[in-house]
């Protein structure tokens, strides 16, 4: 194996770790001297990888929109896609949340950090031009007047509030078995196209809206190309 393939094996296996251990944790972090004695390694081999904690929390971050995007990226009919992204956040919900929380604490107030925020970003817009073309085909099958933009919040409400419910340690304890609401929760979002029948006037609108959210896509990521950090 080469240096550069040992080197980017190494990182791989600190980014494993990392995320590990802030799970373990629970509290969103770690120190580098314990991450350090998990993998064996001196702490300044860490910093031969990441400037900084912060850093290597980013990069767990960018990791993990990498992994939702291939799985995104999976070509079948659409209700399964649908079902993928809601699966996506109540799978793992700790995991979910916690990543959320550490990405929105990053952003209010860690500098420094702006070449890899966009490129977070850049990953996140092609996923979401991914998703947009998996619901555009979805709605148009269900022949619904539900919007682009509203189905795709209301999944994205779905996840995220369905992944804060399974990860509270109060209502947990109040929850049925939690396979069977996972179920119940993608069953309401495939479901929820057909309360709103389209007429032959409401296509026209749905192609508008879905093509103005790929044009607005399309220019943050061409402003991002431009910008030099």
């Amino acid at each position: 194996m080469s240096r550069q393939h040992q080197f980017k094996a190494r990182e791989e296996n600190i980014l494993a770790m990392a995320e590990q251990l802030l799970l373990e944790s629970g509290d969103g972090d770690i120190t580098l001297d314990s991450l350090a004695d998990q993998l064996d390694l001196a702490k300044g081999t860490l910093y031969k990888h990441f400037s900084s904690k912060d850093e290597l929390y980013l990069r767990i971050i960018i990791r993990y929109e990498e992994q939702l995007f291939e799985i995104n990226r999976i070509d079948d009919c659409p209700s399964a896609g649908i079902a993928r992204m809601i699966f996506q956040q109540l799978l793992n919900p700790q995991k979910a949340m916690l990543l959320n929380q550490i990405e929105e604490r990053l952003a209010a107030s860690v500098t420094g950090l702006n070449r890899l925020f966009g490129e977070l970003y850049d990953i996140r817009r092609q996923r979401m031009k991914r998703l947009l073309d998996i619901i555009s085909i979805y709605l148009k099958d269900e022949r619904s007047s539900l919007s682009t933009r509203d189905y795709l919040s209301s999944i994205w409400a779905m996840g995220q509030g369905g992944a804060g419910l399974l990860n509270s340690s109060f209502y947990q304890r109040y929850l049925g078995r939690r396979d069977t609401l996972r179920y119940v929760f993608v069953q309401q979002m495939l479901e929820l196209p057909s309360h709103y029948p389209a007429d032959a006037t409401d296509q026209d609108v749905l192609d508008e809206d879905m093509q103005e959210l790929v044009e607005q896509i399309d220019t943050e990521s061409e402003e991002h190309r431009n910008t030099t950090y």
